[in-house]
This record gives C-alpha cells, structure tokens and sequence, in this order.
C-alpha cells in the first residue's frame, strides 16, 4: 500500500507546487460570485435581470443585423456579433467588480474619471488618434482599438453633477453657487462633444444633466430660463452642418424631392415595421438589413426588431425599458443621501432618455440624430459604458440594503 500512496502524494505536490488547479479555480470563482450576488435585495436582482435579459437580447439582435453587413463588408458574418459579445463580456465584468465598490470610493474617483475622459475627447479632436465617421469625429483609436470618450463622459457628468449638488445641498438658493454652476460645468462638457459634431450624444447629455436638476429642485425661474435658451440655440446647432440641415429638412416635409437620400434610412425603418406586422416575420428572417437600412445594427436595430418580432417585440422592449426606469426609481427612493440618489437618477435618465431618443427616431417622430439603443445597438464603448454606470447603481443598492433605515447623511 505504501508503494502505491507515495507517488500519489508526490503528484499532489507537484500540483501544489505547479499553481492552484481548475477545481480550485472553480471554487474560487463561485466564492467570488457568492459575495458579489447573494443576499442581496430585490431591486438588485430585479435591475440585475432586467440588464442580463436586454444585454443578452441585444447579442442576438446584433447577431441577426449585422449578419449581412459583416459579409458586405467581405469579413467573417460573425465578426461584429464577436465584437459585441466581448465587449458586452468586459462590460459585465467591469458591473460586477464595479458593484461591489463603496459609494465613498465611486465619489473619490469622480475627478479621475472626468480629467480622463476629458483629455480623451481632446486627444480625439485635437490629434491623429481621432477617427471620424458618418459626419462625427467622436472616436479614438489606439492600438487597433476604438473608443468613443463621449460614451463615458456621460458618467463622469453624471457623478460630477451629483456630488456638486451634494456639497452644496444647504446652498440651494443660491442659483450661482449651484445651479448655473452645474450648468456651467455641464456645459464644459458637452462643448467638448459638439466639437466632434455629435450633436446626438450632446442631446442626451443636456436632457440628463437639466432633468438631474429639476429633479433636485431647480426653481421654475432657471427651467424657464433654460427652455427659453434652448428654444434660441438648440435649432442653431441643429442647422450648424449641411447633412444635419438637410436631414432635419427631409423631416420636416418628407414628401419633398430628396436627391440626398435622407430620407431613404427613416422610409426604409418604417417599411421594416410595416413588414413585420403584430408578430413578426421570424428571427433571422428580416429583408430590410440587406443593405436597405443603413446601420441596421446599431442606430436602426429597433427597426429590425419591429420587423423581426412585431410590434409584440418591440413594445416588449419598450415595456423592458420602463420596468427598469422603475426600478431605478425605486432604489433612487431608497437612498439615503443627495449623492448616491443623483447618480441613480441620472443613470435612470441616460438609459430611458436615450432609449426614447432612438424609438422616436425609428418612428420618424424625430429626425435621425445617430443615437443607439442600450445594451442593444452594437456599439462596445457604449455597452461598457452604460454597464459601467448600471454597476455603480447596483453598488449603490448594495449599500442601501446592508444599511436600511438609514437617514444619516454620507459623510463629506
């Protein structure tokens, strides 16, 4: 017996000394997603699904989309899907190890997170690594890498706008000290988008950073101010480019002669919903993506939706989107501090505003503003980013549910 032991324990050193085995890989992770996801409330996991279900709708969308551009394009049919999924991989990673950060942690990060962003966007404007596309330049490359800066400037607007309000919770009444000052701030940071003519992230930023505001109690005298300033300056900006002019134009009288094509991608939407009736015609099975739509899987992906699964489909979408707006609002509700609700507000308004945003373009209720769907439009920066974002609300959460009852504020 003594034999047949003794190799046995020398292999089992050699295995100790040769690193930890896939057994004890498998333990460790399992411990590691133990105390990332137990125990946790039910808005975590309600919110936690409701991100899990659309970013894995999104990966089939884009799946079914892209398909046909991916082999246009004489690349591999799989190759944006791939993409996607890795990206949509990184994302979740970055959630689940986000979510577990405190929220004093987040709130020591935000000046880091803003400057980088910051010279990001400057590095694209300003210097070879920026690319541009469809009109904008709002890209970086960097290493065969694309990102897109203004995707994340949206969080660091976000929590900056947040803990402004926060120090400055006793000063409310001094509109100069915190609510122009927001807006100036704000303002720095949307300027650094609209340099690249992304007027459509620039959109969605303004309507976060004024809904973040009202939401804290800005007085009707400033949203007065305010709508009165964008009733001047939002057409003036929208009118600033040909292509944007003539895009806005077309919207305006789409019966009008259109020798630009710019009407061609919002018609062709409409076909597609028109096609797939109340149920669809099928996965997979859309007409429209072969090269009648122009980015079928990005902007226009929710065209492809309503022609693939109906209109049941995408008032499911639609339905998804509010019920995690809800959720959001919920764990807003719970919250104990300016901060830590500010942040979840303005997430909450990210995803639903920019998801609005897209819909209304799809139905030509909007002109065609080049804004993507939420952890559904292919597109990495923007899936890691709104991940990135929905991780800090679930870190949020976390807190909320070890700390219940809480009505302390969160020390400066």
């Amino acid at each position: 017996m003594a034999t047949k032991t003794a190799p046995k324990k020398a292999s089992a050193s050699r295995n100790r000394a040769s690193g930890p085995s896939l057994g004890q890989l498998s333990v460790a992770t399992q411990d590691w997603f133990g105390r990332v996801f137990k125990a946790q409330s039910r808005e975590f996991y309600q919110l936690l699904s409701l991100i899990i279900f659309l970013t894995g709708f999104g990966l089939v969308m884009v799946l079914s989309a892209s398909f046909v551009d991916a082999l246009k394009d004489g690349e591999n049919g799989f190759s944006i899907f791939i993409k996607q999924a890795l990206s949509a991989i990184i994302g979740l990673f970055g959630l689940a190890v986000i979510s577990t950060l405190r929220v004093t942690t987040v709130r020591n990060l935000i000046g880091p997170i803003l400057a980088v962003g910051a010279i990001a966007q400057l590095l694209v404007l300003f210097t070879g690594f920026g690319a541009s596309g469809n009109g904008n330049r709002n890209w970086l490359n960097v290493g065969g890498f694309t990102i897109q800066p203004s995707e994340f400037l949206k969080i660091a607007m976000i929590l900056f706008t947040a803990q402004l309000l926060f120090k400055r919770e006793d000063e409310f009444d001094d509109p100069k000290r915190v609510w122009w000052r927001a807006m100036i701030n704000g303002g720095f940071v949307m300027f650094l988008v609209v340099l690249g003519s992304d007027v459509g992230t620039v959109i969605v930023m303004a309507a976060m950073l004024i809904g973040m505001l009202v939401m804290a109690g800005m007085p009707r005298r400033l949203m007065t101010v305010i709508a009165g300033a964008a009733i001047v300056f939002v057409p003036i900006i929208m009118m600033s480019s040909s292509s944007r002019r003539g895009r806005i134009m077309a919207w305006l009288d789409p019966s009008a002669p259109d020798p630009n094509g710019y009407t061609w991608q919002s018609t062709h939407g409409i076909w597609a919903f028109a096609s797939g009736g109340v149920t669809g015609v099928g996965l997979g099975q859309s007409k429209l993506k072969w090269s009648w739509i122009p980015e079928a899987e990005n902007d226009f992906i929710f065209a492809i939706i309503g022609e693939e699964m109906g209109l049941i489909g995408a008032l499911v979408v639609i339905v998804l989107f509010i019920a995690t707006a809800m959720v959001m609002i919920r764990i807003a509700a719970k919250c104990t501090n300016l901060y830590s609700r500010m942040v979840v507000l303005g997430v909450m308004l990210w995803i639903t505003l920019q998801a609005l945003i897209n819909i209304a373009v799809v139905l030509t209720l909007l002109p065609v503003l080049g804004v993507p769907l939420p952890l559904i439009s292919q597109g990495g920066s923007s899936i890691i980013a709104i991940l990135a974002g929905l991780g800090i609300v679930l870190g949020i959460e976390r807190e909320n549910h070890l700390n219940p009852g809480r009505a302390t504020k969160a020390r400066r």
